[in-house]
């Protein structure tokens, strides 16, 4: 079962969704992202962990794996979550935490990669799918896709459908593997 963790769109859990794989909860760190609205229409069972109604990040993300226990998340799934996960977290699912960047990584970590690559005056971007560690954008690559920069004018959409097919490939793959 796949936990997926949101904080905005959530296209890519869209994406998750359509390809029919076994998402059981999704969870978020702002009430208003709208991927907790597609999480609804899709039946799947949705919880908000903001900040605010925990003592620190450690405490929240302790609280947030529980539900996705109790939710029988055994993957999960970073599409678009805006936070650094913290160890208590990642100890509780130790080698099944992976995140989807658009970028080719290492280039380009953080909360702007496009425009960083736009702004660096890169040639290449792409997708990355990787492990997530306690860093930013650090943990051991999955599989990665080269997106020409050119034309800009479609790079965010071209970068997001590589993201959308790239995604529930790795995922699904990962859920076949599981023992």
């Amino acid at each position: 079962m796949i936990g997926v963790l949101v904080s905005g769109n959530g296209t890519n859990l869209q994406a998750l969704l359509d390809a029919g794989l076994p998402v059981s909860a999704v969870a978020a760190n702002r009430k208003d992202a709208y991927a907790l609205v597609r999480a609804r229409e899709a039946g799947v069972p949705t919880a908000t962990f903001g900040l605010d109604c925990h003592a620190d990040r450690a405490e929240r993300d302790l609280v947030m794996a529980t539900w996705l226990e109790e939710h029988r998340v055994e993957l999960v799934v970073l599409a678009g979550y805006m936070h650094l996960l913290t160890p208590p977290f990642l100890k509780r699912f130790p080698e099944r935490v992976i995140n989807v960047h658009p970028s080719l990584l290492p280039a380009f970590p953080g909360a702007h990669p496009i425009d960083d690559a736009l702004a660096a005056g890169a040639r290449t971007t792409g997708v990355s799918v990787h492990y997530v560690d306690e860093g930013l954008d650090t943990g051991p690559l999955i599989t990665q896709e080269e997106v020409p920069v050119e034309p800009r004018d479609t790079l965010v959409e071209r970068i997001h459908a590589v993201e959308h097919r790239l995604l529930p490939e790795v995922v699904r793959d990962l859920c076949l593997a599981a023992p």
